[in-house]
């Protein structure tokens, strides 16, 4: 049985002053403000591990040309919101770190959240607690050490899928030959989900996944895409450092797929929680099983 492992954590915070989460870029800014303080404050291997992978990782899968972080952020529910001071909030990350330390980089900066800030103005916060979460949301109180990791098993169901029904919760960019898909048609969608969870799984957890790509790749083309139902999010960041704009945008909506599914369904529940596309590390790329039949 081939399985995916990974850890699921979330973060308690008080609002000190005001935090403002502009829209669609909530987890850009976690993003910005967790990679400063831990280039600030924690040991270089420990920095390039989490951002610089491809620097830090030896004996690992050749060929990547861009080495994926280990972790991705879920704030998209906080997305144009303004966090009054004495308010609660909390965002979601999963980590495919899967050695030791695994929760300790991320705990040393987010307790330092209330005296660095944190959005466009600085807010303030202090972390309340940390919890860690099972694939159902259940959550436990951790401190230093979490619980078991999160698994999910790549069994195909036992009963006929002939329609599965998809929400892309957060902006999605899929590329193919280069250019950007302007609809997920499944072997592009697909792709692009097996080789991340492969990577990940490769490079930071139990190994390569021992799986025929070759032969998933041909079946996963004879799947159609039906129903489509799709918006494009047109939202910029712009760098600190140069000023130049970059795109975070992408399409959301519902999308239903055809044919024989059963064996692909574990990967599209898998997509909740490792994403697909680009710039996943900020929350993009988040998709969601509505219905399998």
């Amino acid at each position: 049985m081939t399985t995916f492992q990974f850890y699921r954590f979330r973060f308690h915070f008080r609002a000190i002053s005001a935090i403002y989460f502009p829209r669609g870029k909530s987890g850009n800014v976690l993003r910005g403000s967790f990679g400063g303080m831990l280039r600030d404050g924690a040991a270089p291997a420990v920095y390039a591990r989490l951002f610089e992978p491809g620097k830090a990782l030896r004996n690992v899968p050749s060929g990547l040309a861009d080495w994926p972080r280990p972790f991705v952020f879920r704030a998209a529910h906080l997305d144009g919101l303004t966090i009054p001071p004495g308010s609660d909030f909390y965002f979601d990350l999963h980590t495919f770190y899967l050695q030791e330390p695994v929760l300790e980089p991320f705990l040393s900066v987010f307790r330092r959240i209330g005296s660095q800030g944190l959005g466009p103005g600085r807010g303030q916060a202090t972390m309340e607690r940390a919890e860690q979460l099972d694939l159902e949301d259940r959550a436990v109180q951790v401190n230093d050490q979490p619980h078991p990791a999160c698994a999910v098993e790549f069994e195909p169901s036992p009963l006929p899928v002939e329609r599965v029904r998809l929400r892309f919760e957060t902006p999605t960019e899929l590329k193919s030959q280069g250019k950007l898909s302007e609809r997920p048609e499944f072997p592009i969608f697909f792709s692009r989900l097996r080789d991340r969870i492969s990577t990940l799984r490769g490079l930071y957890g139990q190994g390569v996944l021992d799986v025929d790509f070759r032969a998933l790749g041909e079946r996963a083309s004879a799947i159609r895409l039906g129903h489509c139902d799709l918006r494009w999010e047109h939202v910029e960041r712009r760098s600190s450092r140069t000023g130049q704009a970059h795109p975070l945008g992408g399409f959301t909506g519902t999308v239903e797929y055809q044919g024989q599914l059963g064996e692909f369904l574990p990967w599209l529940y898998a997509a909740r929680w490792v994403g697909v596309g680009r710039q996943t590390v900020w929350g993009k790329g988040e998709v969601r099983v509505l219905a399998g039949i």
